[in-house]
């Protein structure tokens, strides 16, 4: 194996589950269409093979986005969905729902919050992320049952739930990841 195709093999992103997260604006006053319409493209989307479910959580209000959310078994189940007839004919059909795309990551496993942005370099072994992990969440899910879940009890379960995972993976991945990254640097690639 060349050193180039040893590289590119390395590269975390190249296998495992696909997310997909998209943030779109809605413009005031057309939130029912867009919901009507962000259910339909889900569902749809949802028919496809290698496609493992999908969440949908609406605006904190103001100019808050709206999310979208799509988990695959890898790569290509992402791909043949992006790219299908059913996808572009809802893209379509999304005239006078006054919403736009303003944000899309594609997210490839946790080995996203240990690769360099770029970089070729493999993540660490799986037991180190797993480690670094539970370090990271372990003070989020103290601090989330202490001061959050309890506010959060006369909301019906699902949706307390969908608070309570759109916080803790916000803090995860802006926050407690990055500066776990930090700490354990040496640790994680030496």
């Amino acid at each position: 194996m060349t050193a180039t195709a040893l590289e590119r093999a390395a590269v975390p992103a190249d296998s495992g589950e696909v997310t997909l997260l998209i943030a779109r604006r809605v413009e005031p006053g057309h939130e029912a269409a867009f919901e009507r319409w962000a259910k339909g493209i889900l569902d749809c989307a949802a028919t496809f093979p290698g496609h493992l479910g999908y969440g949908f959580f609406r605006s904190a209000g103001g100019d808050a986005p709206w999310f979208l959310v799509h988990r695959f078994r890898d790569a290509e189940a992402c791909r043949t969905w992006q790219e299908s007839p059913e996808r572009a004919a809802w893209f379509a059909d999304c005239e006078g729902h006054h919403h736009t795309e303003i944000a899309r990551r594609k997210l490839t496993g946790m080995e996203t919050w240990f690769a360099k942005p770029g970089s070729t370099r493999p993540a660490p072994p799986r037991w180190k992320m797993a480690v670094s992990a539970t370090l990271a969440i372990y003070p989020i899910s103290v601090l989330g049952s202490l001061f959050l879940v309890p506010r959060l009890t006369a909301l019906p379960v699902l949706l307390s739930s969908a608070v309570v995972a759109c916080v803790f993976n916000v803090l995860m991945t802006y926050v407690a990841m990055p500066a776990v990254n930090r700490l354990l640097r040496r640790w994680l690639t030496p």
